[in-house]
């Protein structure tokens, strides 16, 4: 069996700004990626307690990076650990790591993917309709492109490229609704 992935809030970066929030469940893993802002925790919570889930029972939380719209309702969930592009974090501990290749459960795994920051990195978990990749190298289905808050557009530009070749079937981006990646 694979992961089963489940967006909890599609975000948005308009006037306003709320992360996409995402719930991916692979065997005792319970993972939530980018548990950041949104217009009130229930837009969190409730899809949460909808599928089941409670948020004691949050084994792990990601972060595509450390932008407060990406991390500010981490703790919701007290009993996570916290995985960012170079350590786990949980209580009291750290312990260092690299993201890249990282495997959360059997069918999650973490790859660096700097761009939007040079601490990004993107979530790809294999599910049994194929590659879902949650990353912030997208806004939204339609970009921008290029990022304008984009550290280094070459970096960025290779990251869309390796997670394109991985040939996902849908992106979950930082701020908006999943899509699946023309051509």
């Amino acid at each position: 069996m694979n992961a089963q992935v489940d967006v909890l809030t599609a975000g948005y970066a308009e006037d306003r700004v709320a992360s996409t929030v995402t719930l991916i469940r692979d065997q005792d893993a319970v993972i939530v990626v980018d548990p950041g802002m949104v217009a009130g925790r229930h837009l969190i919570l409730d899809p949460l307690r909808d599928l089941g889930v409670a948020v004691e029972e949050v084994t792990d939380v990601v972060f595509s990076h450390h932008h407060p719209d990406h991390t500010l309702n981490a703790a919701l969930f007290p009993r996570a650990r916290f995985h960012d592009h170079w350590a786990i974090y949980q209580d009291d501990r750290w312990d260092s790591r690299p993201a890249e290749g990282f495997a959360l459960s059997p069918s999650v795994r973490l790859l660096a993917t700097p761009g939007h920051t040079r601490q990004d990195i993107s979530t790809v978990a294999d599910t049994d309709e194929g590659t879902v990749v949650l990353t912030h190298l997208w806004w939204h289905a339609d970009g921008p492109d290029p990022d304008p808050l984009a550290e280094d557009l070459e970096q960025w530009r290779a990251g869309r490229q390796r997670v394109l070749d991985l040939n996902p079937i849908l992106i979950i981006p930082g701020h908006g609704a999943a899509f699946t990646p023309a051509g």
